[in-house]
């Protein structure tokens, strides 16, 4: 098998716009014995609008405006400009009517934490710097897994191993496909590292 034509797909499965919705459905497999199906079903609809379908919509918006000419994957640097600005304020919106501290401490600091990341990909494009908004999203999960697993003391070792398995081959991915740098590359893990890290305090 040829590994060169299996790692696109983790450019695919692992898009930024996806990786909230997978550290939803991490969240509530973990905590599911205290909510009511209704709320996670709840929480689940609101997630996935305010972080893949909104986005989407808006991407399709400016495409449509000729703001946007690249893919999804939003290669040019100030063609990303506009869309994270629309991710960040969805983020917030999210994080200040959609959840609480009280009910899921757990979810509402990882996505403040995304609007953090989210918003220092946005300055630097601002910048002229494309940092790899994939290796954001995919090390914000990762470091999220391993919060939950302190928090609730439950050695997911396998699942952890497992993401720090998908950082590499999400890593592997961007730069097999000449989306990015070396350099870009740590920099997202950086920006995507540091906002979690510091808002452990927070809920850890």
């Amino acid at each position: 098998m040829d590994l060169k034509k299996i790692l696109p797909f983790f450019s695919y499965a692992f898009h930024p716009l996806f990786i909230s919705v997978y550290a939803a459905l991490f969240y509530f497999y973990v905590t599911k014995g205290f909510f009511y199906p209704h709320e996670i079903w709840l929480t689940l609809i609101q997630i996935s609008i305010l972080t893949v379908f909104l986005p989407l919509s808006m991407y399709f918006l400016l495409k449509s405006l000729g703001l946007i000419k690249s893919g999804i994957m939003l290669n040019e640097t100030r063609e990303r400009r506009l869309p994270l600005a629309f991710q960040a304020m969805f983020f917030l919106v999210l994080t200040q009517h959609s959840f609480s501290t009280i009910v899921v401490p757990e979810l509402y600091y990882f996505y403040n934490g995304a609007l953090i990341s989210t918003f220092l990909a946005l300055l630097l494009s601002v910048f002229h710097f494309k940092a790899s908004i994939h290796m954001i999203g995919i090390t914000g999960l990762s470091l999220f897994i391993i919060g939950i697993s302190l928090h609730y003391g439950v050695p997911f070792l396998n699942l952890i191993a497992f993401s720090m398995v998908l950082i590499g081959c999400v890593a592997s991915s961007r730069l097999y496909m000449n989306a990015h740098s070396v350099k870009e590359i740590l920099i997202g893990i950086f920006a995507g590292a540091l906002p979690q890290i510091g808002l452990w305090y927070f809920w850890l």
